[in-house]
């Protein structure tokens, strides 16, 4: 017990004159799960919270163009700069990039005019059964000149489908609009009354969305709850650089060749060391979740909930963080320099976190991926994370994911023992 404990206080000791290994696995993290949480929550806004900025050259002199406006504005979507009718295509483009727009609407001269001719065109064939074959097609002359739709290529796929969508659905409004009132018009030769108009345009069925978690909880996941696991895993690996550096001097030094001379087994020196970096990935981690929970709402992001099942977070977090440490000795011991185990270890960690999900989402890999995804160990420990902060789960929720990090963790083990067995060094 005295040896390990010997031991322990010199990797601390070597840990603490580390400073820039302590920088990389403390101060980098944090940086990381700030700026990216931050930008997410400013996506979120962007797209959610009427900050998409968006012109409008409105061609039209009808009344109808107005109400598409309009229902536009009550997407929620935007926000609306109105422009002179009389500016050219090149000039619209040249004015989205002087104010910085995302998004450009041109409505045609003649918008109003075709839709009202599409709406009694639609309503009479509607309401004559004898009406020829022929006619009962809407003619190409009462579609009109379609609405175009200027937008900054920076924009995701994504995004702009959300956009379309809305744009497609104030539209369709507008269109509804004013078939209805064509038909009634047809029907009882007055105009369809306001308060009628309304009660069948907004009484509509309505789809409610509700996040179901595995305890029965409703709370909506936020950023925060998405990115600072996340991150936790990430910067738990990174302890590479450190570790990885630290065993691969002791190689270097002859520390190797003076521990055979001595009563006791180099197997005690790598406990240590595991031991002393589990310590520093717990640490880590509750620094990491502090932010989330205490700075987070000053800095007006969202902040961190923490899962009911503390037990089992510790858990998750200390498995992970010993998954961690054995990837970064098994580094160090393959390692030949420390330049090796630094770059080797900061690469492999990235393309880990980009394969386990970090770095983009797993549901937005292709198939082809799935299987690379459940070799890398940061996927196992970020579903387990998952499971406890976005679903709500239990120990025996993430028992199914504890048991891959528990594997792969032997795994590691088990060629780091092979390897120095071969060198003759235990």
């Amino acid at each position: 017990m005295y040896k390990l404990w010997a031991t322990l206080i010199k990797d601390i000791k070597i840990l603490l004159r580390d400073k820039v290994g302590l920088t990389l696995m403390f101060v980098m993290p944090i940086l990381l799960v700030i700026v990216i949480t931050s930008l997410q929550a400013s996506t979120f806004e962007l797209v959610n919270e009427n900050k998409l900025p968006l012109i409008i050259c409105n061609r039209d002199s009808g009344d109808i163009s107005g109400q598409f406006i309009t229902a536009i504005s009550k997407t929620g979507m935007s926000e609306i700069t109105d422009v002179p009718k009389n500016l050219t295509t090149d000039q619209v483009s040249s004015l989205m990039h002087e104010k910085d727009a995302l998004i450009a609407i041109i409505i045609p001269q003649d918008f109003s005019s075709k839709i009202i001719e599409k709406a009694k065109s639609v309503s009479s064939k509607a309401l004559n059964d004898f009406t020829s074959e022929e006619d009962k097609t809407i003619s190409k002359n009462t579609i009109g000149e379609s609405v175009t739709m200027f937008y900054n290529p920076v924009l995701q796929d994504s995004y702009l489908k959300s956009i379309n969508g809305a744009f497609l659905s104030a539209l369709q409004l507008v269109e509804s609009k004013q078939i209805l009132n064509a038909i009634y018009f047809s029907l009882n030769n007055t105009k369809l009354p306001t308060a009628l108009e309304q009660d069948i345009l907004t009484n509509k069925v309505k789809i409610n969305p509700i996040p179901i978690s595995k305890n029965g909880s409703k709370s909506i996941p936020n950023a925060t709850q998405h990115n600072i696991p996340a991150w936790t895993i990430f910067a738990m690996f990174f302890v590479v650089t450190s570790l990885g550096s630290s065993v691969v001097k002791e190689k270097l030094s002859g520390s190797f060749v003076r521990l055979k001379t001595l009563p006791t087994n180099y197997l005690l020196s790598l406990f240590s060391k595991q031991i002393t970096y589990l310590g520093v990935c717990l640490l880590q981690a509750a620094v990491i979740f502090s932010l989330g929970i205490w700075l987070f709402p000053r800095l007006g992001l969202p902040p961190l909930h923490l899962p009911s099942d503390l037990v089992s977070l510790f858990i998750v977090s200390l498995f992970s963080g010993w998954c961690a440490v054995s990837y970064a000795i098994c580094i160090g011991i393959f390692a030949k320099t420390q330049e090796q185990a630094n770059g080797f270890g900061a690469v492999s960690i990235v393309i880990l976190a980009a394969l386990g999900g970090i770095l983009v989402p797993s549901f937005a890999m292709p198939n082809s991926f799935h299987l690379l995804m459940k070799i890398s160990p940061l996927h196992w420990c970020l579903e387990s994370y998952y499971d406890l902060f976005l679903e709500g789960g239990n120990f025996k929720d993430v028992l199914k994911n504890i048991f891959p990090i528990i594997g792969i963790t032997l795994i590691i083990q088990i060629i780091a023992l092979i390897k120095l067995k071969k060198n003759q060094i235990i």
